[in-house]
């Protein structure tokens, strides 16, 4: 499995055997604690440091576990951009409702009975956002723990968005009651370890990753996973042709072009900063641009996206959409500028 992994660009490291934590430190570093940047072990290959150490060197690879064949695969979430959910199902006293969903409170009318685990929230929060529960995601790599419960496994679309784990984090956060999230920071068991408790099962037809659902990557950044703001991309759809942009005569670039700043300013702050709210009012203002003429459609499309870009890039399909709604309303109402007709 180790090998397996590292060939799908996955670093991996050594997990103690019949353990789901990392094999032990070496003796010198057992006896003194140092942090694992600048460890003289990593630098030679030496399994130490858990996750630190992970690597797809093949050669490393077959020393670790040629040695201690029963060791368990862990794989370094970060390294290998892999974002894994992970459902609980323990037995615990069920919290009060509204710290089931960290910053949703959960209305009376909404019935909780039989609420017992992360299986419940996660599904909850995927009601309340009507999408699919990830725990029937049959489209990625799914892992039955032996405790009962299940790391759904999805790869980061968008890597310069980084997320932090949940577990180790020195504040707590997590998605949800019993649904933690292994990421940049963390490691995730490999499916197939075999631990005390029993074994990591894979469950369901896909053997790999699929990209993390938008939506998710909303909630990451909604309950503080995210850890480092993505720099702006290069826009991936074409430029528009200067032969294209309308004329500053025209005098549009004064109405839209601050309403597209303070898109775009949305960047430094990854929620709170009414960026739906300011993409609609730009979006509409545009709209109202190009149905008076004084914007070409296609120009007001790609500035109105290139903004969303820089603010949310993790989310293009949903910007695409505000951006769409709000064209075709601002459309309705033709924004005339002084002195045109």
């Amino acid at each position: 499995m180790a090998r397996w992994c590292a060939l799908q660009g996955w670093p991996v490291h050594p997990l103690a055997s019949g353990r789901k934590t990392p094999a032990g430190n070496c003796a010198a570093c057992r006896k003194q604690h140092h942090p694992a940047a600048g460890c003289p072990c990593l630098a030679a290959g030496r399994p130490c440091h858990g996750f630190h150490a992970a690597t797809t060197d093949p050669a490393l690879i077959d020393a670790w576990w040629g040695g201690t064949p029963s060791w368990g695969v862990g794989v370094a979430c970060g390294g290998a951009d892999l974002v894994v959910i992970d459902v609980d199902a323990h037995c615990a006293q069920v919290p009060d409702r509204n710290r089931l969903l960290p910053g949703i409170p959960i209305h009376d009318d909404v019935d909780l009975q039989g609420l017992a685990s992360g299986f419940d929230t996660l599904a909850l929060l995927a009601a309340l956002r009507r999408q699919p529960d990830p725990a029937q995601d049959e489209s990625t790599l799914r892992v039955r723990t032996p405790s009962g419960g299940l790391h759904i496994w999805y790869r980061n679309p968008h890597p310069a968005v980084r997320f932090r784990c949940s577990t180790g984090s020195g504040s707590k956060v997590a998605l949800a009651w019993q649904v933690d999230v292994r990421a940049d920071g963390g490691y995730i068991v490999a499916p197939t370890t075999r631990t005390a408790q029993g074994v990591y099962l894979r469950e369901g037809p896909a053997r790999l990753p699929a990209p993390l659902p938008e939506w998710l990557g909303e909630e990451l950044v909604r309950t503080g996973h995210m850890i480092q703001q993505a720099p702006v991309r290069p826009s991936s759809r074409p430029a528009v042709p200067r032969s294209r942009r309308p004329r500053a005569a025209g005098g549009w670039q004064a109405v839209l072009d601050p309403l597209l700043g303070e898109v775009a300013e949305c960047a430094a702050m990854p929620e709170g900063a009414a960026f739906t709210e300011k993409l609609n009012k730009a979006g509409y203002t545009a709209g109202g641009l190009v149905a008076a003429g004084h914007l070409d459609e296609a120009a007001a499309r790609a500035l109105l996206s290139d903004a969303a870009e820089r603010a949310r890039p993790w989310q293009s399909t949903r910007n695409d959409r505000i951006i769409d709604d709000a064209l075709t309303a601002g459309a309705a109402r033709p924004f005339l500028l002084q002195g045109r007709s």
